[in-house]
């Protein structure tokens, strides 16, 4: 039998990779799973894609097109206040390919990590993938599940500790972190120097007044942080696999180097691609953002209504429901949902251990599909009662 790594055993297992296999298995299944715009892409970039089909058959640089990194220095300094050259970032295949080769060039074995939890399923196996050391710090449901800093800092070694992980607009949670809290966390990241992961790729994903703040474009942590967008969630480019860290110049040369020996470069078309996305018109993604909007609400109303606890998310497109007084088990919860009643939900505990006795609900699906799923959820639940 061939060897495994213990690294990959170690790896957690999703029950969503379960879920993903059962939902193509059966199409009569009402998906409220996905991590992606259910949107076509803008009508602009089509055309693009077609005028650019015979014109991208080689690699570009693994930094990225220079016409591209200049085009999203622009875009950094207009929507994010950073202030960035083209030295300063790096193109990838999606913000995760950013990420992983980040920790690749910031951490040796048993360096610390800090990183919330409940958070993206990524985070977690990202850092064991390099023999780094997680610490959590909690996201609680009392406190909108903001980071509170206080905690942060409790759990900080000042010799292990070396990046810190922030994801705001958040997966699952929906929270867009403040201003003041963010202000907080980067007099942290001073005093102990660490390193921050700032992860964005819902950015302009938010709603109801809510407002989107780059760590990078507050005074001096332009030294301090790495920022990670996407192209995937913007634009409805899931499928072309375009995202860029921002960091500072030497660790920006050190994540190109190491991009050589993961994929050597993001596709060619799909950095052409970006540079056409970043020149539309605003409407191409307020439009998505005011039907998600529209989503939220009704999904929103009718869990509440039903007895499950959820916050209002402030940003990107999910809702994250208390499901505690049903059950404590969210996998289980969520298994029986599929099989009863042909709805997937995510269970929190793929998000972390703090996550169970949640479960995850994506508006990026059409609306008919929400309300249908919001009644199958309603007569699981009822049955859930009875027993």
């Amino acid at each position: 039998m061939v060897h495994l790594s213990e690294r990959e055993q170690q790896l957690p297992d999703q029950a969503i990779e379960k879920l993903i296999e059962l939902m193509v298995e059966d199409k009569s299944v009402l998906s409220l799973g996905p991590g992606e715009p259910d949107f076509p892409l803008p009508k602009p970039l089509v055309s693009e894609v077609k005028r650019l089909a015979n014109q991208v058959n080689h690699y570009a640089s693994p930094g990225g097109l220079l016409e591209l990194r200049e085009a999203i220095c622009k875009k950094l300094k207009k929507e994010n206040g950073i202030r960035a050259v083209p030295e300063n970032v790096v193109v990838t295949c999606g913000s995760q390919e950013a990420l992983l080769i980040a920790a690749a060039v910031t951490l040796d074995p048993s360096e610390q990590v800090l990183l919330p939890n409940p958070s993206f399923m990524a985070f977690l196996p990202t850092i064991e993938l390099f023999n780094a050391s997680p610490r959590f710090f909690s996201l609680k449901e009392e406190n909108s599940f903001e980071p509170d800093p206080d905690e942060i800092r409790k759990n900080i070694d000042r010799k292990k500790t070396k990046v810190l992980i922030l994801n705001s607009p958040a997966n699952p949670t929906g929270n867009v972190i403040r201003k003041k809290v963010l202000e907080e966390i980067a007099d942290l990241a001073v005093e102990f120097d660490l390193s921050v992961f700032s992860d964005e790729a819902y950015e302009k994903l938010v709603y109801n007044g809510a407002k989107h703040v780059s760590m990078a474009s507050l005074n001096g942590m332009d030294k301090h942080v790495f920022t990670f967008q996407t192209f995937s969630k913007s634009f409805a480019m899931c499928g072309f696999r375009l995202g860029y860290v921002v960091a500072p110049k030497h660790v920006a040369e050190a994540i190109k180097k190491t991009h050589v020996y993961t994929t050597i470069c993001a596709p060619t078309i799909s950095q052409k691609l970006g540079v056409k996305a970043l020149s539309l018109p605003a409407k191409y993604t307020n439009a998505m953002v005011k039907e998600y909007d529209k989503r939220r609400k009704v999904i929103v109303e009718r869990l509440n209504e039903m007895g499950l606890s959820t916050p209002s998310p402030k940003g990107a497109f999910y809702t994250f429901s208390n499901i505690k007084h049903l059950s404590r088990n969210s996998k289980k919860f969520a298994f029986e949902l599929l099989k009863k009643e042909k709805v997937a939900v995510v269970p929190g505990s793929d998000f972390g251990s703090e996550g169970d006795g949640h479960i995850r609900c994506s508006f990026a699906t059409k609306l008919p599909v929400i309300e249908t799923a919001m009644d199958s959820i309603e007569k699981f639940i009822s049955r859930q009662g009875k027993k």
